[in-house]
């Protein structure tokens, strides 16, 4: 039976991940209560150890009867699954599971690139940024106080752009990749709900949480959106709550039955996704802080990521890890998008 405890976690509307989080508590009917504010603090009240980095979303897990504070959504999703059984993400045929994961895995380190990139590049958008972000922690803040947090919050931010790659060079090269996204986007889900069938899985969420933004809350991106994709538009609006779904276990789509329309999204994976994975993990291997590569035709350069090397590496191990049959399902799907570079990494 089902534990019917309350999972805790502090969150924040303008965060993505936690989006992510919240609309897949939704959908699995786990019951949880989620408070808007600050990590740190709730960490500081309650006597727990913050995580390295904290945060949002933070969760507080019981673990051998202790709580913990932890904020990586990807295992916390796969925790859930062993506490709350049914109504899962997590596709049981290995190939899907493994495209599932693949999907999640460029929502959360890919798909951000667009979020940050849109909410801090362009003016309209840093002011849209400045403003809502405070008042999203304190909605009854005092004007002069708002006003200092604006700017705090708009300097901070815009000064860190190059952590993710995003300055003069590669603006175009981002938004010609939420361009093209958003136009695969368009074209799946003309053939289906949800990326694997009739049912979300973990990468739904993924990409779901990173939509809320760029449809939602951030104007440049709202406006493309519209223009080049409103069934993902309308899409984003079906995903914040799923909970009266009734999913079946076959409205999972096996990977050879897939619409075409799915290798649209594995080819922008491959074109933008797998070459930033790929130099950053031999940036890594090198110990350079940052690193450089050809993307889209043009030169990208960034600060070195250790954690999505090791996002790789576990996407590698997921792989290695398939039976011959699973993952000769996986390699016709992916074959010549580009997402097969990333796969040809050695095991570690």
């Amino acid at each position: 039976m089902a534990s019917q405890e309350r999972i805790r976690l502090v969150g924040a509307t303008a965060s993505p991940y936690t989006r992510k989080m919240v609309a897949l508590l939704r959908y699995r009917r786990v019951p949880y209560a989620i408070s808007w504010g600050q990590a740190d603090q709730v960490c500081d009240a309650l006597g727990l150890e913050k995580p390295k980095p904290t945060l949002l979303p933070t969760f507080f897990l019981k673990e051998g009867g202790e709580t913990r504070a932890q904020c990586d959504s990807t295992p916390i999703i796969r925790k859930l699954e062993a506490i709350y059984p049914g109504r899962s993400v997590l596709p049981s045929d290995p190939a899907l599971a493994f495209i599932d994961y693949l999907i999640e895995d460029f929502s959360d380190e890919w798909c951000t690139k667009f979020m940050f990139h849109y909410r801090w590049y362009p003016q309209a958008d840093a002011d849209n940024g400045g403003t809502l972000l405070p008042l999203g922690m304190d909605v009854s803040l005092p004007t002069d106080v708002h006003e200092q947090f604006k700017h705090f919050f708009a300097e901070r931010q815009i000064g860190r752009l190059h952590v993710v790659g995003s300055n003069d060079t590669t603006a175009p090269v981002i938004d010609a990749s939420y361009h093209r996204f958003l136009a695969a986007m368009e074209n799946h889900l003309a053939n289906q709900n949800f990326m694997l069938g009739g049912r979300p899985g973990a990468g739904d969420f993924g990409l779901y949480g990173q939509l809320t933004q760029l449809v939602g809350f951030d104007p440049t991106p709202r406006i493309i959106a519209h223009e080049v994709s409103p069934r993902t538009v309308a899409w984003v609006d079906l995903m914040e709550d799923q909970s009266g779904l009734e999913p079946e276990e076959l409205d999972w789509i096996a990977l050879g039955d897939q619409p075409d329309s799915l290798r649209g999204l594995m080819e922008e994976i491959g074109r933008v996704y797998a070459p930033a994975q790929l130099a950053n993990a031999r940036a890594v291997q090198a110990g350079e802080k940052t690193w450089e590569a050809e993307i889209d035709g043009a030169p990208w350069t960034q600060q070195t990521f250790p954690y999505q090397a090791k996002c790789l590496k576990w996407t590698n191990e997921r792989y290695q890890a398939l039976s011959d049959r699973d993952r000769a399902a996986v390699d016709a799907l992916l074959q010549g998008t580009g997402v097969e570079t990333m796969l040809s990494v050695s095991k570690t």
